[in-house]
C-alpha cells in the first residue's frame, strides 16, 4: 500500500493515513481504505479497527489539487467510491475507533465521522466539520443523516449550511468529539477504548453495534454512485470550476 500503514495488535489493527504532509484524499487512498477495511472485516483475528493520521494532521480533507485534473468519468467514479467508502465504514461491523492527530475538515471528518469513536487532539488551531458549502462541494444526503446522528438535527443543520468548522472545544460541545487529549496521546486514548470494547462478549457487542446504528442505517442511500452523483455533476459547473482554479493555484504556488 502507498497511503496507508496498518500495524496489528494481539487483537485489533491500526490504520496509519500516510500520503505526504496533510493526508489529502485521492482516489488511490480510497481505494486502499475500501481494500483495506473490508479485509480487516473479514479477519477473525480482527476483533477492532482504530484509524489515526500524523501529526497535526488526521487528514485534510479531498486533495482538490489532483482531483482538479481528472476528467469526467475520473470525477464520477472517485465519487462513487468515496460514497461506497462512506457507505462501508459507517457500517463496519466490528468496533471502530478514529484518533484524530489534528485537523480534519471535509473529507476527514467524512472518515472520522463512521467511527464509533472520536479522540481529538487538543490544540487551538486544529478543526473538524463537514465544510463542503464553504468550498463548493455537494453535500450528500447520507452526510447529512450521520451528523445529526452525532449531534442533533437542528445543530447539524446549522453547521452543515454554513459550511461550519469547528475547534476541539466546539466539537466536543456539539457532540462530534468524544474527548480532547494532547496530540501524544490520541492514539493511546483510542487504545485504551479499544480495550475496553474487547472485554465485551463479542457477539453481545457486534449485535448491539447494529441496534444502536439501525435508525441511521435504515436513512441511508446504499446506492453509492446516486448517493454523490449531484456532487460530480456539480464539480462541472463554470462558476464552481472558476473556484476550484483559484484554490488550487493559490495552494500550487505555495
Amino acid at each position: 500500500m502507498n497511503t496507508l500503514e496498518v500495524s496489528y495488535k494481539e487483537d485489533y489493527a491500526i490504520v496509519h493515513m500516510n500520503r505526504g504532509k496533510v493526508n489529502a484524499i485521492n482516489f488511490e487512498m480510497v481505494t486502499e481504505l475500501r481494500s483495506l477495511f473490508k479485509s480487516l472485516e473479514a479477519n477473525e483475528a480482527v476483533k477492532g479497527v482504530i484509524l489515526t493520521g500524523k501529526p497535526h494532521y488526521f487528514s485534510a480533507g479531498l486533495d482538490l489539487i489532483e482531483l482538479f485534473e481528472y476528467d469526467k468519468k475520473q470525477i464520477q467514479a472517485f465519487f462513487a467510491s468515496f460514497g461506497a467508502l462512506y457507505l462501508e465504514l459507517v457500517q463496519f461491523k466490528k468496533p471502530f475507533i478514529s484518533a484524530i492527530t489534528g485537523h480534519s475538515p471535509a473529507g476527514g471528518c467524512v472518515l472520522a465521522v463512521t467511527s464509533d469513536n472520536r479522540y481529538m487532539a487538543d490544540g487551538e488551531k486544529y478543526v473538524i466539520g463537514l465544510n463542503e458549502v464553504a468550498v463548493h462541494i455537494q453535500i450528500s444526503q447520507n452526510l447529512t443523516e450521520i451528523y445529526a446522528f452525532w449531534m442533533g438535527a437542528g445543530v447539524a443543520s446549522r453547521y452543515i449550511l454554513e459550511g461550519k468548522l469547528l475547534s476541539g472545544k466546539e466539537a466536543l460541545a456539539a457532540g462530534l468529539v468524544d474527548e480532547l487529549v494532547p496530540l501524544d496521546e490520541v492514539l493511546d486514548r483510542a487504545e485504551k477504548q479499544m480495550q475496553l470494547y474487547l472485554k465485551a462478549d463479542q457477539e453481545i457487542l457486534l449485535s448491539t453495534k447494529a441496534k444502536v446504528r439501525k435508525h441511521l442505517w435504515d436513512k441511508l442511500d446504499l446506492n453509492a454512485e446516486n448517493a454523490l452523483k449531484e456532487a460530480s455533476e456539480l464539480w462541472w459547473k463554470p462558476e464552481i470550476r472558476a473556484k476550484m482554479k483559484a484554490y488550487v493555484d493559490s495552494f500550487s504556488s505555495k
